[in-house]
């Protein structure tokens, strides 16, 4: 069995994450990280959790601040345009607020609605954040 290869991300990257964790704490952000190869770059998505919650509580239990929901139109859109100049999708991240950062089942779940991941070639990034601290 291969081991996954190890993903590797600018200082700014992994601060441009952070500081969407940082700033939107109490709630889960979302994104992706594009890269054409040399460079990379984190770029925001809606989290539609709580959006979801209040239009359907009994479907939509949780709210953003222990779970996110991807704008999949916005997703679309960001993939798109940084194709067009040559970055494709590298990864995508989240973060779990006051908890560990860990892929949970419900986080596996929603990469692989299928038993396969939609996007085999993205890795998955969790980021902790407790009291606007990334761990």
């Amino acid at each position: 069995m291969s081991q996954p290869n190890p993903l590797h991300l600018s200082a700014q990257t992994i601060e441009d994450i952070s500081d969407h964790a940082r700033q939107t704490f109490p709630e889960e952000c979302c994104g992706i990280i594009v890269s054409d190869g040399k460079t990379d770059r984190a770029l925001r998505l809606k989290n539609l959790q709580n959006l979801h919650h209040a239009k359907d509580p009994e479907k939509y239990p949780r709210d953003a601040t222990i779970a996110y929901s991807i704008d999949e139109l916005q997703l679309e859109s960001m993939r798109f345009e940084a194709n067009k100049i040559g970055f494709t999708l590298k990864a995508f991240y989240h973060s779990h607020p006051n908890h560990d950062a860990y892929f949970s089942a419900e986080d596996r779940a929603g990469a692989t609605p299928f038993r396969e991941p939609t996007y085999p070639e993205a890795a998955q990034i969790v980021v902790s954040v407790y009291d606007r601290a990334v761990k």
